[in-house]
């Protein structure tokens, strides 16, 4: 079960992602974004950061990487591909998933804690969660507002293609408002509709330690492990 971690000029997410996968036990190797061959592997990750400089906008650059050329076919052929924070960004600049990030409405880089509900259990992503789980993951962006025109957002919601919502803290009495980006229908990741291309801004592998300070993305690693042992090599 090898993963595929890509990574681009500017991304500074490569390493954690590994530490993440190699921590469930899944065999993670980082791949240079001019490799022209994924054969051998099971999924991809493309991980956050600033891929490029974010020259021209976030992710628009990284789509012409070679390497992309692989991760589309790994993606047609059914195999997970997971694109966190940047990565969210370049999957949806390549076409791998409708819609686009923009700028925060703050218009300010955000680096926080955010929570998100669990919308869908039953995603190579997701199974070891609990349906409407609230998690506790980090956000560290400047162009984190997901935008759609109102077909594709009324697809999306047809499509059970939302997978993460921001939502408010668990318990919580007033404090600000729970979306942290404007992002519409409160949208912190969706699938393809394949259900194996996964794009969400958050961060779940700065959350896979208590030493980090919470666990709550470890559940997505095992979901993924749990989805490659089934899956054909």
């Amino acid at each position: 079960m090898r993963v595929a971690v890509v990574q681009f000029p500017g991304s500074n997410c490569d390493q954690d992602a590994l530490w993440a996968l190699r921590l469930v036990g899944l065999r993670a190797e980082l791949v240079w974004h001019t490799e022209g061959s994924l054969e051998g592997f099971q999924a991809a990750v493309l991980p956050g950061g600033f891929s490029y400089g974010d020259y021209l906008r976030a992710g628009a650059l990284a789509k012409f990487s070679p390497v992309m050329q692989e991760v589309r076919r790994l993606a047609l052929r059914g195999y997970p591909v997971l694109g966190i924070c940047n990565g969210f960004q370049v999957l949806t600049e390549a076409g791998l998933l409708p819609g686009a990030l923009l700028a925060n409405t703050n218009l300010h880089f955000t680096c926080k804690e955010v929570y998100l509900r669990v919308e869908r259990t039953d995603l190579p992503f997701t199974s070891a969660y609990a349906q409407g789980q609230v998690l506790r993951l980090p956000i560290a962006h400047a162009e984190g507002r997901y935008y759609a025109d109102e077909e594709t957002l009324e697809r999306l919601e047809q499509n059970r293609q939302v997978v993460f919502r921001y939502a408010p803290a668990p318990h919580a009495a007033g404090g600000p408002d729970h979306n942290p980006n404007g992002s519409l229908h409160d949208i912190a990741g969706i699938v393809n509709e394949g259900g194996n291309v996964l794009g969400m801004m958050p961060h779940p592998e700065r959350a896979v330690e208590e030493v980090l300070g919470g666990t709550d993305g470890l559940g997505l690693f095992w979901s993924l492990k749990a989805a490659l042992e089934v899956l054909p090599a």
